[in-house]
Formats: C-alpha cells, structure tokens, sequence
C-alpha cells in the first residue's frame, strides 16, 4: 500500500514539473478568415447573397410603385374628390406597410437572411470546433480563442494563429479520397512540414521571403516571356505581309490604289461600321428617349384630363346659370 501510494506522488510531481517546464500554450483562431477560405462556405455564400440581390431588386421596385403613385397623388390631387384622395392615401398606406413587412420577413432580425446564414454557417463551425479539438490535442495546446467573437483580443501575435491549421485539416479529408497511396504520403509529409514551419516563427518568416522572391522572379520571367511573344508575332506579320506583296507583284495583281486612298477607305470603312460601344450608346439614347415618351405621354393624359373636367365644370356652371335665369324669368312673369 505504501509503495502505490508512493508512485502516485511521485506521478503527480512528474506532471507537476512538466506543466511548469513547458509553460501554458495559448493559441487562437479567426472564424471569419476561416470560412472564407472554406469553397464549400463559399460557394454557398454566393449563392445567398444572390438571393439577398434578388430580395433587394424587389424591394427597390416595390419603393418605385409607392414613389410612383405618392407623385400621381401630387399631380392629380387639385382634379380629386376627397373621397378619391382619401382611397389612393390608403392604398399608399397598404403598400408601405406591405413593403415594411416584406423587408422585415427578408432581412430583419429573424429573418430569411439570418436564418439562412446560420444554418449555413453551423455545419462549417461544428467542423472547426473538432479539428481544433484534434489540433489541441495533438500540440498540446491548454487554450484556444476566437479572434472573431465578442471576446476582446487587444493584440495576438501570428505565431499563435492556427487558422491555417484548421483550413488544411479541413480540406485534407476531400483532397485524401482523390489521391493515390503515393500522393497521399506526400502530402502528408508536406503537411508535417508546413505544421513544423507554423510552430517555428523564424522559420515561417524565411519561407514567406523565399516565395515573395519566387513570386518576383515568375513576374519577371513572365512580363520576358510575354515581350518575346509579342515581338515574334510583330516579326511573322512584317514577313507575311513582305510576301504577301511579293506574290502580289509576282502575278501583276499590285493594286494601283495609293495607300492613302487605302488608309481613307479603310477610315471611312471603320466610320460607316459603328464600334460595340456606339451600339451601347445608342441603345442608351433609345431608353432615355424611351422613358422620355412616357412621361410626356403621361402629362399629356393629365393634362387632357384636367382640361375634360374644367370643360365638365364649366358647362355645369352655365347649365346652372340658364336654369336659375329661366326661374327668375317665371318669378317675374
């Protein structure tokens, strides 16, 4: 009894010590950087986001029509019975607050993007919950912090972020299923590396400028490259076309046009084919002429309008004149 007494001290000062020795591992991630580096998040983002575009598009035409109407109110309001007023200001009224409503079920606090967006996030974060798990079990971590979340982080060092470490434990299993026995092994030793280089500051710092200066070095091959090309294709266009003259002559078929008529036909060639974005242009002139036709086809309906009821008044007015003139006569009489 003693001596198993004796081992558990002695077991218990052994962890003791190297909890001491080792000191406490503090290490933190970002959920926003991570999800965005996540393609499956990603694509579903996108494809949210185009339907908070289309939420937004029937919102704003929603907004016209009131505009609209709130305008056509203004305009006719002088030619209204109070009993027609009465009935447009409450038809404006529903639609405000059917528009109210919309945009509350679309993007209020509990609404379709919300909603939406948590459950595409959940899957994602129960995802980062268990690779950092593994990542804290396997380095030995005591605490791992979300940079993102409500928690106050004032200042946290590169070398403590292990969000790189969560996106390569998550994309490892989709690249593992494609991959052979060989490739798999490779990766894998690529992957001990990287993991080596992240808990190694200094050696992450040199790796970062070696491919900056990797990066240099293709620019600089690659605007080469580009140059080269360029400069071949000016050299087979000047010898085609040396030939194309030479041939030309050959069989007596030089046209006797100077290259000024040339060039002049060709200009006016250019000036009578109009460009992609004459085409814009003009089929811009068209919509504004377009929505200019309407509104000067709706003033003029208003406009006749209000002349039909002045004309209706007026005619009342003389009709009223004559019969109390046709009255006063037979008082008279």
């Amino acid at each position: 009894m003693k001596k198993l007494l004796f081992l558990i001290l002695v077991s218990l000062l052994n962890n003791t010590v190297e909890a001491q020795t080792r000191g406490i591992r503090i290490g933190y991630i970002d959920m926003e950087y991570i999800l965005q580096n996540v393609p499956d998040y990603t694509e579903a983002n996108n494809q949210l986001e185009l339907k908070a575009q289309k939420w937004k598009q029937e919102i704003e035409a929603k907004r016209t029509e009131i505009n609209e109407l709130k305008e056509a109110l203004k305009n006719e309001r002088v030619l209204l019975t109070k009993e027609l007023i009465e009935e447009k200001e409450e038809e404006i009224a529903f639609l405000e607050n059917e528009l109210l409503e919309y945009q509350q079920k679309r993007f209020g606090p509990n609404g379709d993007l919300v909603v939406q967006k948590a459950v595409l996030v959940k899957p994602i974060q129960d995802q980062v919950f268990t690779a950092v798990q593994d990542i804290a079990e396997v380095r030995k971590y005591d605490f791992i912090l979300d940079k993102s979340s409500d928690l106050t982080v004032l200042f946290a060092a590169k070398r403590y972020d292990i969000s790189d470490q969560v996106i390569r434990s998550l994309t490892r299993a989709s690249k593992r299923e494609q991959m052979s026995k060989k490739e798999l092994k490779a990766l894998e030793e690529k992957e001990r590396k990287e993991d080596f280089v992240d808990d190694n500051p200094a050696l992450a710092e040199r790796k970062r400028i070696l491919e900056e200066r990797k990066a240099q070095r293709d620019s600089i091959a690659e605007a080469r490259k580009l140059a080269t090309e360029a400069k071949k294709k000016e050299f087979e266009d000047r010898r085609a076309k040396l030939l194309e003259e030479k041939a030309a002559k050959k069989s007596g078929t030089v046209s006797d046009k100077p290259k000024s008529e040339e060039s002049s036909s060709e200009k006016e060639n250019s000036e009578t084919t109009p460009s992609p974005k004459d085409k814009a242009a003009e089929a811009r002139q068209k919509a504004a002429e377009a929505r200019q036709k309407a509104i000067d086809d709706r003033k003029r309906e208003i406009e006749e309008r209000k002349q039909k009821i002045l004309a209706d008044r007026e005619a009342a007015r003389k009709a009223k004149e004559e019969k109390d003139k046709e009255k006063q006569n037979e008082n008279n009489n």
